[in-house]
């Protein structure tokens, strides 16, 4: 399914993008629950390749912001295993304006990532409320980050 390897490779090329970035290694964070591990980042959609943008309808630029998220159930031996989860996450800027945050998952082979994006002014700062409870579990895994963007 020529669709399946598009997402692969944008897994991939994600992968590599994160990795190839030394603000995003910094800005990619990570939170233990028990027997998961969220990974979460917030950063502008200009640092996207375009092909990437292109591909998943995420318009590249400096005024908007995309927080990836990935939760990872621990498995002894390996890096851990990507899971499905109910994702819900909202964006607190420090005037107090609430913005509900549209969760996109993507869902690869390998991986789910899930994605949402919101438009930003510079400097601002952002706290990220995020609510994930993973596929087969009742009790939520929540917590809270901030993010600063420098859009100029």
């Amino acid at each position: 399914a020529p669709m399946q390897n598009a997402h692969i490779r944008w897994v991939i090329a994600l992968a590599a993008v994160l990795a190839a970035f030394p603000g995003f290694a910094r800005a990619e964070q990570f939170k233990e629950f028990g027997d998961y591990t969220v990974h979460y980042s917030a950063f502008t959609t200009d640092t996207l390749p375009r092909n990437i943008a292109k591909n998943y309808g995420i318009v590249r630029s400096k005024n908007r912001a995309m927080l990836n998220i990935s939760v990872l159930r621990k498995v002894m031996g390996t890096a851990g295993q990507s899971v499905r989860a109910s994702v819900d996450a909202t964006a607190t800027n420090l005037n107090g304006q609430l913005r509900q945050l549209k969760i996109r998952e993507l869902n690869e082979q390998t991986a789910v990532y899930y994605i949402a994006e919101t438009s930003i002014s510079s400097e601002e700062v952002l706290t990220y409320k995020v609510n994930i409870i993973p596929e087969q579990e009742s009790a939520p895994l929540v917590f809270q980050f901030q993010q600063q963007f420098f859009t100029d």
